[in-house]
Formats: structure tokens, C-alpha cells, sequence
């Protein structure tokens, strides 16, 4: 067996640091790594998976709930510049020539892509308005009076509403009896 001196000797003076057997404890040292005091980079890695994993879940959800959003805006924003058409039309007996025949206290609002609306009056004076009338996929024209839509998230339009770059677009059709994605008309 050891002696007390011996073991006092092991132990460097430290009465903690001995264990029962008289071996110096390795984990009750004093300077090194102290385990506890941190995260290893394994966890740290698996951390940084689990979060990846939550974004890549919620972002695109996020993202689709902000272009509903955007859409509902738009067919609120086509619905209150109809209204202001039509007050104009019983007032003038005509639809206006353009959105800034409205009046000074009307300021036709951007759509929320940052866009104007579009608005064509098909009796228009202006050189080859008839021919940018919007038509559906069958060739009918979409209103009776006037054209008005949104661009869309992308910005772009043509013609016809089956095109690629229509599709976005955000319509008031058969005379307000539709607003809403010219992809859904």
C-alpha cells in the first residue's frame, strides 16, 4: 500500500485531487478543457441544421402568404378605381380618357409590386388603342367599356392572357364581374 507521504507526493498537496486508490484524478485537475463550459462544434453543426431545416420549411410558406397578400391588395386597389370610374361615368356620362381624368382628389395608387395600373379606355382617341385591348383565350374582349389590371410581380403583359408574361396579372373582367390572376380567368 502507499503511505500518506507517497500519496501526498501523487497528489502534488491536494487532498481533492487524489481519488480512493491513491492515483492522481485526471478529471479533477485543475488547468485543462473544461467540458460543460461550451458547446463541441458537433452541436454546434447539428444546431445550425435544425435552423437551415425550419427556414427552408417556413420561407417559401412565408413567401406565398406575402403574394396572396400582394394579390388581395391589387384586387382591392382595381375595385376602388373601378368605383371611381364609374362616378366619373355618372357624372360625364363617359369613362375617362386616362386614370388622371379622375379628378385632382384622385391619385390612382401603385400596385404593390410598385407598378401602375393599366388602364385603357377602348373608345380612346389615342393611335392604335383598339388593338390593345385585352381579349380572354377566346378572343372576346374581357370589357365592354375599358381595360384595367395590374402587371403583375413580374411587371410585364401581353396581350393575351394565356401569354407567359400575363399570366401574373391581376385583372378586372367582364365588366367587375371578375378580379382577381388572369391565370384563373
Amino acid at each position: 500500500m502507499w503511505s500518506v507521504a507517497d500519496t501526498a507526493t501523487m497528489c502534488l498537496g491536494s487532498i481533492s485531487g487524489c481519488m480512493r486508490n491513491g492515483h492522481h484524478s485526471a478529471s479533477q485537475s485543475a488547468p485543462g478543457p473544461a467540458r460543460g463550459r461550451g458547446f463541441t462544434l458537433l452541436e454546434l453543426m447539428a444546431a445550425v441544421v435544425v435552423i437551415g431545416l425550419f427556414a427552408a420549411i417556413a420561407i417559401p410558406g412565408y413567401t406565398a402568404v406575402l403574394e396572396k397578400q400582394k394579390i388581395g391588395q391589387a384586387k382591392r386597389d382595381l375595385g376602388q378605381i373601378s368605383m371611381a370610374i364609374e362616378r366619373y361615368r355618372h357624372t360625364k356620362f363617359r369613362v375617362p380618357e386616362s386614370l388622371a381624368d379622375l379628378g385632382p382628389n384622385f391619385i390612382p395608387p401603385t400596385d404593390p409590386w410598385g407598378h401602375d395600373y393599366q388602364y385603357l379606355n377602348f373608345n380612346s382617341s389615342e393611335p392604335g388603342a383598339k388593338g390593345k385591348i385585352r381579349k380572354d383565350h377566346n378572343l372576346h374582349p374581357l370589357n365592354t367599356e375599358f381595360d384595367l389590371y395590374s402587371l403583375g410581380k413580374d411587371g410585364d403583359s401581353k396581350a393575351p392572357l394565356t401569354a407567359k408574361a400575363s399570366r401574373d396579372d391581376i385583372i378586372w373582367a367582364r365588366d367587375g364581374d371578375f378580379v382577381g390572376l388572369a391565370e384563373d380567368f
